[in-house]
């Protein structure tokens, strides 16, 4: 049986070529195709009561910045996220269970009234987070850490998945995901792409990529139990070999 052929799109900052690694190691044929870039915009989140980071990108921009969250409670929304602040030597104090925006409002919503709440995080963060904690009584700031832009030679995968050469897809955020349409958009083969995904196994890494991808129209085959790209990657491998 021929190795899969798999698309990954995680940003091009070391990270797309350990996911190419990893996919191989799995028996996959890795398609890297970044559709992100990183530009850190040299800002920190302001002294607060609960520091709030969603990214294990974020906390390597503050650990490399020098910055450390003092005497907050400090609030990461995933694993890797908290294992990236543990290796910088903070303390974590909340992990949600659900690994999104409405998961650390949940988390957090009964202790914030009256107190102080830093978002620190991307440009293309949601809205979810700071509306809920809002309402939940908290003064919350925003700090945009970094930038995410798209690479202009991007856009690899939408070509084969347009010719139903792609046998898998791992988005790892909504923005891999909008990223992978604009791509096809550009080249004409919007319509075509989404089609071809219909015959690959396409896994998002948590529910709020799997939506945007189904709004979209993109049937989601997989979203792992835990939000980690180890384990997305398993299991679009193994589907895409099974169904192969």
């Amino acid at each position: 049986m021929s190795r899969p052929r798999v698309a990954v799109f995680r940003p091009d900052d070391g990270r797309i070529d350990d996911a190419a690694d990893l996919l191989d190691s799995l028996g996959a044929e890795p398609v890297p195709d970044p559709m992100l870039t990183i530009e850190p915009t040299g800002e920190t989140p302001p002294d607060a009561d609960f520091v709030v980071l969603t990214s294990a990108t974020g906390v390597e921009i503050l650990a490399d910045a020098g910055w450390t969250p003092g005497n907050a409670v400090l609030c990461c929304i995933g694993s890797s996220t908290a294992e990236a602040a543990e290796a910088a030597g903070w303390t974590v104090g909340r992990v949600p269970d659900q690994y999104d925006s409405a998961g650390m409002v949940a988390e957090l919503g009964d202790e914030v009234s009256g107190k102080s709440v830093a978002l620190a995080r991307s440009d293309r963060a949601s809205a979810t987070m700071p509306e809920g904690l809002r309402e939940a009584g908290a003064d919350v700031t925003e700090t945009t850490l970094y930038r995410l832009e798209r690479p202009a030679d991007g856009g690899e995968s939408a070509e084969l998945a347009a010719r139903g050469e792609l046998d898998g897809a791992a988005f790892t955020s909504s923005s891999t995901v909008e990223g992978f349409l604009a791509a096809a958009a550009e080249r004409g083969i919007r319509e075509d792409a989404i089609a071809g995904l219909e015959d690959a196994v396409v896994g998002a890494i948590a529910e709020s990529p799997a939506e945007t991808a189904e709004e979209a129209g993109i049937a989601v085959d997989v979203v792992p139990e835990t939000a980690d790209f180890a384990a997305l990657a398993r299991a679009v491998v193994e589907r895409a070999k099974r169904c192969g």
